[in-house]
């Protein structure tokens, strides 16, 4: 995570926004808002139950929460973005209004709207105003949002998940909605720039998966080690437009808390590896990874002909906090 102190405010300024949000809801609404402390044990299993499918995701949505009670919930959802973080998110909910146009405004999945920016899930675990651990996840349809505060500061952001479908729409004058364009793009350019030896390791599989490989799973290993090239094989150029990249997963938090600014120190950039799969042209399928110590990175851009994208940054080591929250309770109980 960032500077402890810069932590802390974060984690504060969350804290105020979580109250004042519970704040607004009847007795009827919080039961829905909250969920248990947050564990390392089973006790806390529906914390670590996360999607990024237009499926319940557990908690008080959108539509039943009255006006004041939306705006309140998204300054809760801001604590934990950065300013381009949170319009990213704002956009993608918006997407769901494109998306239902482009299916032909059906209804699905069991309910009156399928494509619904209704439909995004707030729920709060434990006491933001107590003294231990809590947290709060925000999500929906191409949207997963866990944060984690124990002892006043914030130690967890993963999962962290961002999708976009359509992944490119036409706007007005010819210019196009792209919300995460350099997601996709600077990953491109950087498999498209290497030279060939190193392309052909970097590219691992000339058909790209369906989807991202670790999916909805709580708890993602990996003992194979990393596939594809790494950083240190890279020339200058080329290890600049790696950290770009890796900021367009590592900023969508509050500058406060990402690791960005880790992979300022070359020896933690040379320990990430790139594995791309499917084509590179513009267009057409494609996955890629970006894997290193407590980092696991996917992107997927194959379904509705290569124009529907998942993101998804991970701590393997740490997602939920689960391992700060074991030394917790080894600490305290």
């Amino acid at each position: 995570m960032g500077d402890v102190s810069t932590a802390r405010a974060v984690a504060d300024r969350m804290a105020d926004a979580a109250l004042a949000w519970l704040d607004l809801l009847d007795a009827d609404q919080r039961r829905i808002a909250t969920g248990a402390v947050p564990t390392d044990d089973g006790s806390d299993a529906e914390r670590r139950r996360w999607f990024y499918t237009p499926t319940d995701h557990g908690g008080l949505t959108v539509h039943q929460q009255r006006p004041a009670q939306q705006q309140a919930a998204m300054r809760l959802v801001s604590t934990g973005l950065s300013d381009a973080g949170y319009v990213t998110v704002a956009t993608v909910i918006g997407l769901e209004n494109v998306l239902d146009q482009a299916e032909g405004f059906p209804a699905g999945f069991g309910r009156e709207r399928g494509r619904d920016p209704g439909l995004y899930y707030l729920r709060v675990f434990g006491e933001p105003a107590g003294r231990g651990p809590w947290g709060w996840r925000f999500g929906g349809h191409h949207i997963s949002l866990n944060n984690l505060v124990v002892n006043g500061d914030v130690v967890a952001t993963t999962p962290c998940f961002l999708g976009a479908d359509p992944a490119t729409s036409p706007l007005l004058g010819g210019a196009v909605l792209r919300p995460l364009a350099s997601v996709e793009d600077l990953a491109r350019d950087l498999v498209r720039s290497l030279h060939p030896e190193l392309a052909t390791r970097a590219v691992v599989l000339s058909r790209a998966p369906s989807d991202i490989l670790t999916g909805n799973r709580p708890r993602v290993e990996d003992t194979q080690g990393p596939e594809g090239i790494a950083a240190a094989e890279l020339d200058g150029t080329q290890r600049e437009m790696l950290r770009a990249l890796l900021d367009t997963y590592l900023g969508r938090v509050p500058e406060g808390v990402s690791p960005a600014g880790r992979y300022a120190d070359d020896a933690a950039l040379d320990a990430v590896h790139l594995a791309w799969a499917g084509s590179i042209e513009p267009g057409a399928a494609h996955y890629y990874r970006l894997e290193g110590p407590r980092l696991l990175i996917e992107w997927d851009n194959t379904q509705r002909n290569a124009n529907h994208g998942h993101s998804v940054w991970r701590d393997p080591g740490s997602d939920f906090g689960l391992d700060v929250l074991a030394a917790h309770r080894v600490a305290h109980h």
